[in-house]
């Protein structure tokens, strides 16, 4: 099977900076994300890449704690983590606009390892498991990009 992606765009009248300031303060995730309710950073830990943190998720179907590492975080341009293992990778890139704000892109990345993983705990049934994270990466990414905009820009 190939490796799931998928990302979207929205234009948020912020500076890059300050938007990436935002967002790579993961215990402000469960503001704006539809299953992530809320992070914290472990060990006192702060937006550094090699820094790791846990996040606590809920939906219909489940609830369940996951831990991450910070791979990038460049202020102003790009963070993102990796889930498990190297399972999915989340990033943010940040780019400002002339004429001010900044095109905020979200990206999720289901790799090889996560999909492994999942053939081995679903067996028979990780294909429908893994079809379930690829619609909730296409329906969460907007949300959460629609939450951010508008926190962003009544600030």
């Amino acid at each position: 099977m190939e490796e799931p992606t998928y990302s979207e765009s929205i234009f948020v009248e912020r500076s890059a900076e300050e938007l990436y300031d935002m967002v790579s303060d993961v215990t402000r995730m469960g503001e704006w994300s539809p299953v992530c309710k809320y992070c914290r950073w472990d060990d006192g830990d702060s937006a550094r890449v090699g820094a790791w943190f846990t996040g606590h998720n809920e939906s219909p179907e489940r609830v369940w704690d996951t831990r991450s590492q910070v791979v990038v975080a460049e202020r102003g341009r790009e963070f993102a983590f990796l889930v498990g293992q190297a399972w999915i990778r989340w990033g943010y890139t940040f780019i400002p606009q002339e004429g001010g704000g900044t095109l905020l892109t979200e990206s999720w990345h289901f790799r090889a390892a996560g999909i492994e993983r999942f053939h081995q705990r679903y067996g028979a049934d990780a294909p429908s498991q893994i079809l379930d994270r690829i619609k909730a990466a296409h329906e969460g990414i907007p949300a959460t990009l629609g939450a951010i905009k508008c926190s962003a820009e009544t600030k």
